[in-house]
């Protein structure tokens, strides 16, 4: 990597370097192909979550309307990730345009923020569901639960337009290499040349607001859900809310885990040298694990998905007899 000469506000005329991997050329390569598979797969995951939640009345409930919705923010992520990821991973060209940059780093902003909103969101609905079941339909009703992912885009866009001006305004390296996949904060303050700790401490607050106040809230409506699960008499009721509730803890630990290591110092040891196996993680694995630790432990998901492959064998089979 070149050493900083010194430091610059401009914008850059080709941008930044996203070196990823690039010292391990066959590891990139091998990398290319692994990416490649996962993208597939994580269109093909959660679009079918999509079409599950939307085409089977079984699945008109609220849960799954925030799961679809959790679902569409991670085809977002990926698609605005991935690409630029795929391309630079193919060959020798690593750079990303400056404009490129700011969008990238403004949709990973927003559709991050959004999804840490909207965990928040499915955990208030699995409260409502568990500790006020008798109420859940006139609490959770279809006007409320639209409400509540409006509020959840809006918070991803309001952190989005807040942090991705801050972080451009930082004093960059003149190499502007950035050691990463993407475009983020971390990296992006990493890259910094100066005193940069009155924006560290802007961007410092906004994660907490976004990490701290969210897993906050999670771990309230599971105590809350943990006390009532003590009293339900039915076995099978407590296994299936407990089921259904692990699987949503087990999305939120991956989400927020992967978060914390790399945005709450982004200039410590580990975030330095492992920040960019912890960014591709979170960009090509957690969108795949997302979709399949709902269906994978949820029957209901699954008995759909079930019923549909085999409604679609039987209208293949149908139409070969009829030809």
């Amino acid at each position: 990597m070149p050493k900083a000469t010194g430091s610059t506000n401009e914008s850059f005329p080709v941008g930044f370097v996203l070196l990823g991997y690039s010292e391990f050329p066959q590891l990139e390569m091998l990398l290319f192909w692994i990416v490649i598979f996962l993208y597939t797969m994580i269109i093909l995951s959660n679009v079918t979550i999509i079409l599950l939640s939307y085409m089977n009345p079984q699945l008109y409930t609220p849960m799954y309307f925030f799961l679809s919705n959790l679902s569409f923010l991670d085809l977002c992520f990926t698609m605005t990730v991935v690409p630029q990821m795929l391309f630079n991973l193919w060959g020798p060209d690593k750079s990303i345009t400056y404009s490129g940059c700011i969008i990238q780093l403004g949709m990973v902003l927003c559709v991050g923020a959004t999804q840490g909103v909207m965990l928040v969101v499915m955990a208030f609905d699995r409260y409502v569901a568990i500790c006020q079941p008798l109420r859940y339909t006139i609490i959770m009703h279809p006007q409320f639960c639209w409400k509540l992912v409006l509020m959840s885009w809006l918070s991803g866009l309001i952190e989005s337009v807040t942090q991705t001006p801050i972080a451009f305004q930082l004093p960059f390296c003149a190499h502007h290499c950035l050691d990463d996949f993407l475009c983020q904060v971390p990296s992006l303050i990493r890259l910094t040349c100066g005193d940069t700790s009155p924006t560290e401490w802007q961007m410092t607050i906004s994660a907490l607001l976004f990490t701290i106040l969210p897993v906050g809230l999670i771990l309230t409506s599971y105590g809350y859900i943990a006390q009532t699960l003590g009293k339900i008499q039915s076995e099978e009721g407590r296994q299936k809310a407990i089921a259904t509730c692990s699987s949503h803890l087990t999305v939120v630990f991956m989400f927020y885990g992967t978060v914390a290591m790399v945005y709450t110092d982004p200039k410590n040891q580990f975030a330095s040298k492992h920040g960019k196996f912890v960014s591709f993680f979170f960009t090509v694995v957690t969108p795949l694990l997302n979709p399949l630790i709902y269906t994978l432990r949820n029957k209901e998901v699954k008995s759909v998905l079930q019923r549909q492959l085999r409604k679609g064998i039987s209208i293949r089979k149908n139409k070969k007899l009829i030809f």
